[in-house]
């Protein structure tokens, strides 16, 4: 038995990178710390990177038993989480999203950045499976191992997308903040539509 499991690693980080999409995220983070200084948005990266190990691992480990306690499917779970960036999504195609966020400070990292932008339903399940069918103790620890880790990245790309704010001014961030809105509600539509489909297609 091997401490660590790198085949489970590698195919557990490689599909939170796929489903985090840390690039994707970048204009939606600028468009919601616009409001924010430099050392805010920083403040706002790791804290919602942290809410999102923090919310993810939490599922991992007690996720089946949380959602059975309290009668939520999974579907329900996405559904809800689908509709919740839909409503920032419309903020962000109106512009009023400064006027909801500019008192928030750092508490946007919480909601949505946080969850369920980085923990969403998509993240949360794929790490639930991977723990599901991790059969020793290497394969647990590469899975929390390719969730820090993907996590890390993802921090990475936010940390940073302050230089890429200064980059594009005023206007540049202005256009990236409707292509984000727009991205964000194909997100959320595209969630809504799975939490209905796993609806129709079996139980509850």
């Amino acid at each position: 038995m091997s401490w660590f499991d790198t085949t489970v690693f590698l195919s557990t980080f490689i599909t939170l990178i796929v489903i985090l999409d840390p690039p994707g995220a970048i204009p939606i983070f600028l468009a919601l710390t616009g409001s924010l200084t430099r050392v805010q948005r920083s403040a706002a990266a790791l804290r919602a990177t942290f809410v999102a190990v923090l919310v993810i691992a939490l599922f991992a480990v007690f996720g089946q038993s949380i959602l059975d306690y309290l009668h939520i499917s999974i579907a329900a779970l996405q559904g809800a989480g689908g509709l919740l960036l839909l409503l920032i999504s419309l903020e962000l195609l109106t512009g009023k999203e400064s006027d909801s966020l500019s008192n928030a400070g750092v508490n946007v990292a919480l909601v949505p950045l946080g969850t369920p932008l980085l923990a969403g339903p998509g993240a949360i399940v794929a790490t639930m499976l991977a723990v599901k069918g991790a059969d020793d103790a290497g394969a647990y620890v590469a899975v929390a191992a390719a969730l820090v880790a993907a996590l890390l990245v993802v921090y990475l790309f936010l940390r940073f997308a302050s230089q890429i704010r200064a980059v594009l001014r005023e206007s540049g961030t202005m256009l990236l903040t409707r292509i984000a809105g727009l991205l964000l509600a194909a997100i959320a539509v595209q969630m809504v539509a799975d939490s209905v489909r796993a609806f129709v297609s079996g139980p509850a």
